[in-house]
């Protein structure tokens, strides 16, 4: 299989990098033995700008990714977060080479009104649409000749290769990390678990309710000292949403805390994941988790090795792929039912 696949790599942070669901998925690419050639448009447009003014190379990007097509010939394009490719340079590329499928994804949630119109706006010009919502939201995105599915957040080994499962020393109980403002529901909620906490375990909040946000080589770290965590979703309820917090929680063995909303027993028992109803109904979980640690490690073990074995890169980009070529599935997808054609 060979795939052009285009998506924001930072190239230009020397590696202060944010976490990216697209390296998850070339991972998973490469670990799938194809030949994927990458693309990032936001740093072709620096590199080819004048004076490195990325705004004034956006067109040179846009030349410079259809010559990219015709050099690689790839079987399948994936694009990602590549906001600088235009639905016209999209256009051109079906004209010449109408048999190479474009597969679009996007793992921004659907409340936000801008998200929805970005994938509003690409749906007319590719042949798949993948997100990480699942259900009736999906359903805007048909045009009848596209095909629409949901997907999880991707985990990778390569990068989410802490396991602390298996640990017994953290400088932290529980943690949470999550960006927002004080309009932020989850602002009040950290602000009221907070005190019923404190003189029972250690509990630390970065970029919403805490400390500032943390990224890079400092949030690796943050992860492999961290007992728990909270995976809190600005919205709850959402079919099978989560923000990829989740694989990187699950994915290093942390406790992860989810709310019992949104279907995600269907992929989740109270074997991998600590479900909880309210706030006292967390509080009173945390607390029983931090005291019994043996039965922290196995719910938490359980959990790393049930997302390594499904929700891995080379699963969720091997669905794309083949949900848009419709190939037959090569893994029996545990999500599989959740695609619009």
């Amino acid at each position: 299989m060979r795939i052009l696949h285009a998506d924001n790599l930072m190239i230009r942070r020397y590696g202060r990098l944010k976490v990216s669901t697209g390296r998850r998925l070339f991972n998973g690419m490469i670990r799938n033995n194809w030949k994927v050639c990458e693309y990032s448009d936001r740093d072709i447009a620096k590199f080819e700008a004048p004076l490195a003014i990325k705004p004034l190379g956006v067109k040179a990007a846009n030349k410079r990714f259809i010559e990219t097509v015709e050099n690689f010939t790839p079987d399948a394009i994936l694009m990602g977060h590549c906001d600088l490719l235009t639905n016209q340079t999209l256009k051109i590329i079906k004209q010449r080479f109408p048999s190479i499928p474009i597969i679009y994804r996007n793992i921004d949630p659907l409340w936000r009104e801008r998200n929805v119109a970005m994938i509003e706006h690409r749906k007319e010009v590719v042949d798949a649409i993948f997100v990480s919502t699942a259900g009736e939201p999906l359903k805007q995105f048909a045009t009848g000749k596209n095909v629409v599915g949901y997907i999880p957040n991707a985990t990778d080994p390569g990068m989410d290769d802490q396991d602390n499962s298996q640990k017994d020393k953290f400088e932290r109980d529980l943690l949470f990390v999550g960006r927002g403002n004080k309009s932020d529901d989850r602002y009040s909620f950290l602000e009221a678990i907070s005190p019923e906490l404190k003189d029972h375990l250690t509990f630390e909040s970065y970029g919403l309710y805490g400390k500032p946000c943390i990224y890079g080589n400092g949030y690796d770290e943050l992860l492999a000292t961290s007992k728990m965590a909270l995976n809190l979703n600005r919205y709850e309820g959402w079919p099978l949403y989560s923000s990829d917090r989740i694989a990187q929680l699950m994915g290093n063995g942390l406790l992860t805390f989810l709310w019992d909303k949104g279907d995600m027993r269907k992929f989740f028992t109270d074997e991998h994941v600590a479900f909880f109803k309210d706030k006292d109904d967390l509080v009173r979980k945390a607390k029983a988790f931090n005291s019994d640690d043996a039965l922290r490690q196995s719910v938490a073990a359980a959990g790393r090795a049930h997302y390594h074995e499904h929700f891995s890169g080379q699963h969720v980009v091997s669905f794309m792929v083949e949900t848009a070529l419709g190939l037959p599935y090569s893994h029996d997808y545990i999500w599989k039912e959740a695609v619009f054609r």
